[in-house]
């Protein structure tokens, strides 16, 4: 808001003012609030719609414009330089409400609701009142009001009891109990899905893996009464299991291989060391207090190298990746201040989104418009981050970087320097020997004297040459001879030297290969001031701020504070401090939040729906219960994620089926009461993994630099050479996303990804359709489906499904296809099915299936042009047909 204008506005303003006003009172007098109501009162009902619309000019920073504070009920009586701002009681003489309701406060952005404006006349109509006795002073910036204490993302985590059913409920887990009671009248949990679903979707939970069919036969006929729990343990002990749930917490984190920021977007070669630290972390099931600790401070907890680092110092030093995943282009041509705090910015996004559920970033220019976080609360978490990202003492990517190199390694590339070093004084010796006969073949040109002067001339060295002797060689540019224009002189003497080049080039290979770490690292011995930036400004610092957590967090008067130098520590101790404070028992939003991420991936939503915002602008809980005894289970059982993952998978509601129910869906067409398993759409990184793996083509090792990536002939970004890793490990780089993985959702890491979007666009269809990758899929699996198919006897035409039942095939279909494609067609349907869908096709899909398979013979009889040179009339018809099954929606989706 601008300062409240001078007192001597226009008469015709005044007027207008008193006579809206009046009509303002005759309308409350006749439809104010119902006797029963309570009237507003200032810390519940007024105090957000200022932090919403006034605070930024009337309270959160020391200067007020006007000189009006709108923090505390008496400093509104009391008013600014345009006098009282209101009258308690009198809303015709509270020149507040003039100022709001003519829209003229606040000067930008958007006005205040009329419903709001409702609120403040009723408010100081029934006398401005306060909930308490106001405080006698205050700090600069906005109090945190007992209101805004006891909103719930903010309230200690509190073990709900959890209610007894009996059996016909079939409740498994507290998380089935605790959903059942939430449920309405007409609502319970659905029937669990047939066996081969649930092996199938746990899968694909908790690999990003379909089974194969061998897998699926074996677990599909495990007679054991505890099969599904010997399942669950057997997958949570893949070492896949570490990379599809590092790929949740790498866009948490905001992974990407390249810097961005600048149209450079250099490449980050070492960045995928940290990717490789969080899939081992996870497999290791490292409680995630720790895990998240070695994040934040990893380089404190490693202390100082005694010679090479050891392998738990590398680690821990890997760990700080996450704080270098911000995008940096202070080493790509743009270190100025702005874009050294665009870091640090950035990097505090990260960290508030991923691990506080809150948007710290919008505290950076002026006290939370929404939330109770202050400015100076902001300046105080990056006080504990400054040590390592001083701004005015920065360090490039490239100068963050740890050597890898041992004593050993250092001391080898030592001798094969000397080696080479050796063989280049040969090649100095013999190119000065070239040198003076190309001089001498040269100056055979010139007559005396000219001859033993250009020598002369061409011999002193640079410094040392007369003017004489510059203007000579000036003159006659042909004696000027150097080693790079020696080949002209001499055409054997270049290529001699090159032998020289290459045998150095041969030793130099000898050495050890040095390779790094890209880390966060504060320097000993460095601790700087943080200032509170006015506006969020650099070129305006103000008063000094120490670090110390988020006030809200903490009971009134007991924030938490940080050591500014610890002194059993080389560092600071600030971000240790942090972490610990962090993950402490105690602290309510670390738990919360990653249990919620936890259920979004396991059901396809959180419980809180906005899993990087449970401030007021986020959603609230659909289940708080649920959420709060998850959250204490997690926190008490030792932060063991492998367990939280054990324990939801168990439960009736994440083993239901996920067939609607009409009468079901008037009550909860949305879901919201988990009375089924709702459809989740594969990420983009599943979905290709999924067409590499049913084409027998993924290559499953772990670990690594990124696989490369390039421009196709029409300028779409695809995967370089074999297209064969699971995808975690292609290259992301900022400006050049894959096409099919930005089809389908993969984030483009501007900074990091809260929650991944599920459209439906046609680049999708496109993708499937055209898609040279797809095509090739389906050609591939065709392959396998005809090399591991048996033939099938047309007599033998039946199986076991599912349900113990013998289902037969009418073979009178076949009579359509030509033999001898018909003796092994429904064999390689089946096995295609299989392959891709992870069962066999019912008797209706396999009729539909050769009939299919006819009617593509018979186009492509005609049509010869359609079957590529290396293919036949039957392979590429069962191509067709696999790519068909690649663009269902069943391979699309996890039932």
């Amino acid at each position: 808001m601008l300062p409240f204008a001078s007192p001597g506005h226009s008469a015709r303003r005044t007027s207008m003012y008193l006579l809206r006003s009046s009509v303002v009172v005759i309308l409350l007098a006749i439809t104010g609030p119902s006797p029963a109501a309570a009237p507003p009162q200032f810390e519940k009902d007024i105090r957000p719609i200022f932090r919403e619309f006034c605070f930024d000019c009337h309270g959160a920073t020391e200067e007020l414009k006007g000189g009006l504070d709108l923090r505390l009920v008496r400093f509104l009586i009391r008013g600014g330089e345009s006098g009282p701002a209101i009258a308690p009681g009198d809303v015709a003489s509270s020149y507040l409400i003039d100022r709001v309701a003519s829209g003229e406060m606040p000067p930008e952005g958007s006005r205040v609701p009329a419903e709001k404006i409702d609120i403040l006349r009723h408010w100081i109509a029934a006398g401005a009142s306060t909930s308490g006795d106001e405080p006698e002073r205050l700090d600069p910036g906005i109090p945190i009001t007992l209101e805004e204490r006891s909103y719930w993302a903010f309230q200690p985590i509190q073990r709900p009891p959890v209610p007894e059913y009996g059996p016909k409920e079939r409740i498994r887990t507290p998380i089935d109990a605790l959903l059942r009671q939430e449920m309405p009248e007409g609502l319970s949990l659905s029937t669990d899905a047939d066996r081969e679903t649930l092996i199938k979707r746990v899968c694909f939970d908790l690999l990003g893996l379909p089974p194969t069919v061998e897998e699926m036969e074996r677990w599909r006929t495990d007679p054991r009464e505890d099969w599904y729990v010997a399942l669950i343990d057997e997958l949570l002990n893949s070492p896949h299991y570490g990379e599809r749930w590092a790929r949740h917490w790498l866009d948490v984190a905001g992974y990407a291989d390249s810097e961005g920021f600048t149209t450079a977007d250099a490449n980050r070669p070492w960045a995928w060391r940290y990717r490789d630290y969080v899939i081992r972390s996870l497999n290791a099931d490292k409680p995630f207090d720790r895990f998240i600790t070695e994040q934040l401070a990893g380089d404190e907890l490693a202390g100082v190298a005694q010679g090479d680092w050891t392998p738990e110092q590398i680690e821990l030093f890997t760990a700080t990746g996450f704080l270098r995943m911000a995008a940096d282009g202070t080493g790509s041509g743009d270190s100025s201040p702005e874009a050294r705090n665009k870091v640090i910015a950035d990097t505090l996004s990260i960290v508030g989104s991923s691990l506080l559920g809150l948007s710290l970033n919008c505290a950076q220019c002026h006290d939370h418009r929404y939330d109770p976080i202050a400015q100076a609360d902001y300046f105080a978490v990056r006080a504990v981050f400054d040590p390592a990202l001083d701004w005015q003492n920065w360090k490039t990517p490239e100068q963050r970087l740890v050597s890898l190199y041992r004593a050993t390694d250092r001391e080898k590339a030592a001798e094969v320097e000397q080696q080479a070093q050796a063989v280049a004084k040969q090649k100095a010796l013999k190119q000065q020997e070239y040198m003076a006969q190309a001089l001498d073949r040269e100056l055979q040109k010139y007559e005396e004297p000219l001859r033993q002067q250009l020598r002369a001339a061409f011999e002193t060295r640079d410094r040392q040459q007369t003017d004489e002797q510059r203007t000579l060689l000036k003159k006659h540019p042909s004696v000027n001879i150097t080693p790079g224009v020696l080949y002209q002189y001499l055409p054997q003497a270049a290529e001699d030297l090159k032998i020289f080049d290459q045998k150095i080039n041969e030793i130099r290979a000898r050495k050890p290969p040095e390779e790094f770490l890209r880390v966060l690292q504060e320097p000993p011995g460095q601790v700087p001031v943080t200032t509170l930036f006015h506006r969020g400004d650099h070129q305006q610092p103000q008063r000094e701020i120490t670090p110390a957590g988020l006030t809200v967090f903490a009971p009134e008067g007991k924030r938490a504070r940080f050591p500014v130098d610890d002194p059993e520590l080389p560092t600071t101790g600030r971000r240790l401090a942090f972490a610990r404070w962090l993950t402490d028992k105690n602290n309510p939003p670390f738990a919360r939040v990653i249990v919620n991420r936890i259920w979004l991936h396991h059901f396809g939503r959180g419980i809180v729906l906005t899993p990087g915002d449970f401030g007021k602008l986020g959603s609230t809980p659909t289940h708080p219960e649920l959420l709060d005894w998850l959250a204490a289970e997690f926190r008490d059982s030792g932060w063991s994620l492998k367990s939280l993952h054990r324990l939801i998978l168990t439960s009736t509601a994440w083993r239901q089926s996920s067939r609607r129910d009409s009468d079901r869906d008037q009550l909860d067409p949305e879901n919201r009461f988990y009375w089924r398993k709702s459809l989740q759409r594969l990420d983009a990184e599943i979905l290709r993994d999924r067409m590499l793996a049913a084409s027998d083509t993924l290559n499953r090792d772990l670990y690594g630099p990124p696989v490369a990536i390039r421009e196709d002939e029409t300028g779409q970004v695809i995967v370089d050479g074999q297209q064969t890793r699971r995808s975690l490990y292609i290259r992301v780089r900022r400006t050049q996303p894959v096409a099919m993985m930005q089809s389908f959702d993969a984030p483009v890491m501007e900074i990091n990804c809260e929650l991944r979007p599920v459209s439906t666009v046609a680049t999708q269809s496109l993708m499937l359709l055209n898609g040279e990758f797809t095509i090739e899929q389906g050609g591939r699996i065709a392959d396998v489906a005809m090399r591991e198919a048996p033939v099938f006897p047309m007599d033998e035409l039946r199986w076991n499904t599912p349900d113990g039942k013998i289902e037969e095939f009418d073979s009178i279909a076949l009579f359509q296809v030509p033999p001898p494609d018909n003796r092994q067609l429904p064999s390689q349907i089946r096995h295609a099915w299989r392959l891709t869908l992870c069962r066999d096709p019912s008797p209706r899909e396999l009729r539909l299936a050769i009939g299919f398979a006819a009617k593509q013979l018979r186009t492509l009889d005609a049509n010869r042009t359609a079957i590529p040179e290396e293919s036949s009339a039957g392979r590429q018809m069962l191509a067709n047909l696999c790519q068909m099954l690649l663009n269902s929606n069943e391979f699309l989706h996890v039932d």
